[in-house]
């Protein structure tokens, strides 16, 4: 082992001058996202769920985009198997990130298993952005400590807040479109990724009068099809 591994081991993580930037990095996107906990806390009362039910949504579910889903669809009325059929195939890119995650966590098979809970888009590009494999272990933890914190104590607000006000006076019942809209924005400077949001938007709102609700969301995955085409192989590459 190196000097630098040896004073890496037994200098505390929160003092390592190394990790430092993206310590603060983890904590300024957990915080971050904890905002748009709010607006789910928000909406979800005014969809017509208790306080409770919607905290307890952020504890075990805590994944945004489809918590965004579910509660979207069933505020509008749809079934809750529209709901979660949205909100499983959101999920769904989890999965993905968790055999991406499975190389550079560490731990035994309980910690894994928690690890699972909290593989999420955050903590998943907070990880692979490091360069070693202990900076990757450490952004990996932070994110997911101090994100799970953020979201359900800005659900927790926001749940309160919407259950002491009218969210329709104030216009807080646009809260999940908005934050949907928000937390998808950044994946669109991708040019297919703003494609298959077109193509998915589309064929929403043309089944939106044919349909009953909450089945246009599980319809509009068809977009996803434009990031499963392969690109066109370079010139060099065909030649060969």
């Amino acid at each position: 082992m190196s000097s630098a591994d040896r004073d890496a081991a037994v200098e505390p993580w929160w003092r390592d001058g190394g990790f430092r930037p993206a310590l603060v990095a983890c904590l300024t996107l957990s915080a971050a996202v904890g905002v748009f906990g709010v607006s789910f806390g928000v909406g979800s009362v005014s969809a017509g769920a208790s306080v409770l039910q919607t905290c307890a949504l952020s504890f075990f579910v805590f994944t945004g985009a489809s918590q965004f889903s579910a509660m979207s669809v069933i505020g509008a009325g749809g079934s809750i198997g529209s709901a979660l059929g949205g909100a499983l195939l959101l999920a769904a890119r989890n999965g993905v990130y968790g055999l991406a995650m499975s190389r550079r966590l560490d731990g035994s098979l309980g910690r894994r298993l928690v690890a699972a809970q909290f593989t999420i888009d955050e903590t998943t590009a907070m990880s692979v952005a490091q360069p070693t494999r202990r900076e990757q272990n450490l952004a990996f933890w932070v994110t997911a400590v101090a994100l799970f914190v953020f979201w359900n104590l800005g659900t927790l607000i926001g749940a309160l807040a919407g259950s002491a006000i009218d969210p329709e006076t104030y216009g807080l019942d646009a809260a999940f479109p908005a934050g949907f809209v928000a937390m998808v924005w950044p994946l669109l400077s991708d040019r297919r990724a703003r494609t298959a949001a077109i193509i998915g938007g589309i064929v929403c709102l043309a089944t939106t009068p044919l349909t009953p609700v909450g089945v246009p969301i599980l319809l509009s995955v068809v977009g996803v099809l434009v990031g499963l085409q392969r690109p066109a192989p370079s010139p060099e590459v065909s030649a060969s």
